[in-house]
């Protein structure tokens, strides 16, 4: 069910709930199959029996219909893939964050001067210094990554107590790591709690055609063993853009870089071409 919590100034949201408040909001007639949506933002006081959206959503919408930046966070954890994000308009900016299993997103106000902490809320960054493991990458291919994680979820490391050991053996078989990065990357994979891939995405200037510009980075986070940034592949990746023989570099990096790295997220005021 939709909601508003009017102390935070958020809102859950279903993609249906959108869609049905964007065609009220914009004069559209309403597409076939929305009656039970519209029932649930009436009984939630979002829409009035009349088809008018109450004043609170106006700024959200506003900032979905125009934005000026998205950003984008792709969590993908033991429960599967949540997107999270931030959308900055003219006027405001909302985060949005997924919860497993829900529907509903939630859509909240941001300050803007606290767009970094929001984001660093939104991928769950939290102190840590990069670690001395001896080496200062792994290099390997995205296929030696794929052999040893088919390793991890082959057997109950409860039954054998082997896992690390069953992991090296399937990265020394699909390529040609040496130590110590074989066993280094085979406890990473062990670590391995959430990788996540920020990108943010703007109308940039060109003096011939409008042109989308894009940046971002991906991180793994592996619990005790810390962050480690995925140098490549590197983003945005696009689907069909990496295979088995794909390059896998990854570095060792602190939780103050990872901040920098949030914050160089966002484009200068130079960077974005602002329409009429």
């Amino acid at each position: 069910m939709p909601s508003y919590d009017s102390a935070h100034c958020r809102f859950r949201l279903a993609k249906d709930h959108l869609t049905l408040l964007s065609h009220l909001a914009g004069g559209v007639p309403l597409p076939a199959g929305y009656g039970t949506t519209a029932a649930e933002l009436q009984s939630s006081g979002l829409v009035s029996e009349a088809g008018e959206v109450s004043v609170q959503l106006v700024p959200l919408l506003e900032t979905l219909a125009e934005p000026v930046v998205a950003i984008g966070a792709e969590v993908i954890g033991q429960q599967g893939t949540l997107n999270h994000g931030l959308v900055i308009g003219q006027e405001h900016v909302f985060s949005h964050e997924s919860w497993p299993g829900e529907s509903e997103v939630e859509y909240a106000q941001v300050e803007p001067k606290l767009l970094v902490w929001s984001l660093a809320r939104l991928v769950n960054l939290r102190q840590s210094d990069a670690l001395d493991v001896g080496v200062p990458c792994i290099e390997t291919t995205i296929g030696v990554m794929d052999a040893g994680l088919t390793a991890l979820g082959s057997g109950a490391p409860s039954a054998d107590g082997g896992t690390p050991e069953r992991i090296q053996q399937a990265l020394a078989e699909a390529g040609d790591l040496t130590e110590p990065a074989l066993s280094l990357f085979s406890y990473l994979l062990l670590e391995l709690r959430v990788h996540w891939r920020v990108t943010s995405a703007w109308h940039g200037q060109d003096d011939t055609q409008p042109t989308v510009a894009v940046r971002g980075f991906g991180i793994w986070d592996c619990g005790p063993l810390g962050y480690w940034s995925r140098e490549s592949p590197a983003e945005p990746v696009h689907e069909g853009q990496v295979g088995p023989d794909s390059p896998l570099v990854l570095r060792p990096v602190g939780s103050k870089p990872v901040w920098e790295m949030l914050a160089d997220l966002l484009p200068e005021e130079e960077e974005i071409r602002r329409t009429a």
